[in-house]
């Protein structure tokens, strides 16, 4: 598997939209400093701007415990845990299924103008959740507006970095996919201290100010290397062709089925069991994304030396594991560890795939094309994935079947992750895949 990365930069180098950057480079004197990657200022500026673009994707998404718990207490009193989850949720499949218009749109050349548009419309989506007053002012405002501004950062914020980074590449969207992380951490606390301080409606709309500054950081040192000369098409029907990218798909889509089961009801499990009170609780998440920053820059960065694959299915598995032993866990001690834990190991579960997916990808150009039809598939697991673990959770009435989904919806992921690994490199266990 050595020789394919060396294949695939190869490709890269070799391609269409690099050599006509060499060659414009090729009047100017600094041709080197152009044709760098790995290294120098701009380079990194580029992991910073896609480290903003996380923090307002996925770090808004990781927000709506926060607004679950308020909406259950306050706003919505009366509404179902599961109805309400639908608005997460929405937010999640829209963060993921709109990667099919945004990768190709990437690959055209639009890079600034989804994340000029998503500095918009996120904002305004906030804003708008700031003055709703019903369930369905919710679904429009933050399940829509916000859950597609996001998906139009999404697939940007990773698409961009494999073109200026190579033998760093993992390191760079480790570092990156931090902000996802650290932006569940912030806005979650924020809001719940702004709320009981200034109220729900400002407390919101302070979350949109800071994200219009942030995203507006990315616009300012974030440019796209590579710029096509022909069109993109919305899929590429020859991926489905390749056993490797087809399995792994389907690995992805059933490991978010279960995967944020535990992230939306370990809070409601340790309150309602006893375990812990409702102060502690709400930090728990937050203890968890903590942990997430650190599993989300280790093994990216491990996974520049040992390869993508050889990281991401360890993950995955050491993640089931631990949805297993969530069935266990009755004590405070245990579910902090937990939560730190699942936190840790599944930040590499979230944040390694776009590195497989680059690493799968013959012409990097095709990578925004790719990452949406990966992304899209697994959008449905996330739509639909919470809203069973809340039906099966209505239905018993305790926890066991939701935790029993959540772990053998990763276990069956985990296997089919080591399938990917061996139909990439075969049973040579000592080779980078």
């Amino acid at each position: 598997m050595g020789s394919t990365n060396l294949d695939i930069e190869q490709k890269v180098a070799d391609s269409p939209a690099t050599q006509e950057n060499a060659n414009n480079i090729s009047q100017s004197p600094d041709k080197e400093s152009e044709l760098t990657f790995d290294t120098g200022l701009h380079t990194w500026l580029q992991a910073l701007g896609s480290f903003f673009l996380f923090f307002n994707s996925w770090g808004i998404i990781n927000t709506w415990g926060a607004y679950q718990t308020y909406y259950e207490r306050e706003l919505l009193v009366g509404t179902s845990s599961s109805s309400i989850a639908w608005i997460g949720s929405l937010q999640s499949f829209l963060l993921m299924m709109i990667g099919v218009i945004t990768g190709p749109l990437f690959d055209a050349g639009y890079f600034r103008s989804l994340i000029v548009f998503a500095a918009f419309l996120l904002p305004f989506g906030l804003m708008m959740t700031s003055l709703a007053t019903k369930y369905w002012h919710l679904i429009l405002s933050q399940g829509i507006c916000v859950g597609l501004a996001a998906g139009c950062l999404f697939v940007p914020s990773v698409a961009i970095l494999p073109q200026y980074f190579r033998r760093k590449r993992g390191l760079a969207n480790g570092l990156a996919a931090s902000g996802s992380s650290i932006g569940g951490v912030i806005y979650p606390i924020m809001f719940d201290q702004l709320q009981q301080k200034v109220g729900f409606a400002w407390a919101t709309r302070a979350l949109g100010f800071v994200c219009f500054g942030t995203i507006c950081i990315s616009i300012s040192i974030m440019r796209s290397r590579f710029q096509p000369k022909e069109k993109r098409k919305l899929y590429q029907l020859s991926a489905l062709k390749e056993p490797a990218f087809t399995v792994f798909a389907i690995a992805m889509f059933i490991g978010f089925l279960g995967f944020y089961n535990f992230l939306f009801y370990v809070q409601s499990y340790a309150i309602e069991t006893g375990i812990v009170d409702s102060n502690l609780g709400f930090y728990l998440l937050s203890m968890l994304n903590a942990a997430s920053t650190f599993g989300r820059i280790a093994p990216n960065f491990l996974a520049d030396h040992v390869g993508p694959l050889n990281m991401l299915t360890p993950a995955v598995t050491i993640t089931a594991i631990l949805a297993f032993v969530w069935i266990g866990v009755h004590t405070v001690p245990g579910i902090i560890i937990l939560a730190v834990f699942y936190g840790f190991f599944s930040g590499g579960f979230v944040s390694l795939p776009p590195v497989v997916m680059a690493s799968m990808t013959p012409d990097v150009r095709d990578l925004g094309t790719r990452l949406g039809m990966v992304f899209a598939i697994t959008s449905i697991g996330l739509l639909i994935g919470t809203p069973i673990g809340g039906a099966i959770l209505a239905d018993t009435h305790q926890f066991l079947g939701v935790q029993l989904f959540t772990a053998c919806c990763l276990t069956t992921s985990a296997a089919l992750m080591t399938c990917v690994r061996f139909l990439r490199s075969g049973l040579r266990f000592h080779v980078k895949a």
